[in-house]
């Protein structure tokens, strides 16, 4: 004999799916956690390492002023920072890995996530031209297009992205005058 369909059973029925689909989802989440997390940690590493000079012994991650950075020492004096930055692009979020020198040249940078849109924006990844030239951006140097009398050179079509990829690198030029003047 077929079950009687009422609103009681529906709605039993419906919880029994919704708590089997959330188990489910729990558990795989519980399987793939640490071999995300522990490839999140090798990405940032690998940023790590290239915007900063070789040679030096890294800290373990620190913050300060809603950043997270680390420190390059050597002979214990700090020689560089990795500085982590967000910002708003053209597409969403924007966030680097921004070496800098104690005294704001920019040592190198690295675009650890985008939302920018293909063959535009997301050219802030592959341009090579755009990319070499914060490779040692002097402190003396303003960090906006040049379309904004700054000095740095935009991704052609890409003027809001290269807005923002420079205002990330500025704050993380600004957190390291900061740790400074400490």
């Amino acid at each position: 004999m077929a079950a009687k369909s009422n609103l009681l059973n529906m709605a039993l029925c419906l919880t029994l799916v919704c708590l089997f689909c959330a188990a489910l989802l729990g558990g795989v989440y519980a399987l793939t956690k640490e071999p995300i997390d522990n490839a999140a940690a090798a990405e940032a590493k690998a940023a790590i390492a290239q915007v900063l000079p070789e040679g030096g012994e890294i800290s373990q991650a620190l913050s300060a002023g809603g950043y997270e950075y680390y420190e390059s020492r050597m002979d214990s004096v700090v020689n560089a920072y990795a500085v982590k930055t967000s910002t708003n692009g053209f597409g969403g979020l924007l966030t680097l890995m921004v070496g800098v020198l104690p005294d704001g040249t920019i040592y190198n940078t690295k675009v650890l996530s985008h939302s920018e849109t293909p063959g535009l924006g997301a050219k802030c990844t592959s341009d090579a031209r755009f990319m070499a030239q914060w490779k040692g951006f002097a402190a003396g140097k303003k960090l906006t297009v040049t379309k904004d009398g700054g000095d740095v050179d935009a991704i052609t079509a890409s003027t809001i992205t290269s807005r923002a990829y420079a205002k990330a690198v500025e704050q993380a030029r600004e957190l390291v005058k900061s740790l400074q003047e400490e």
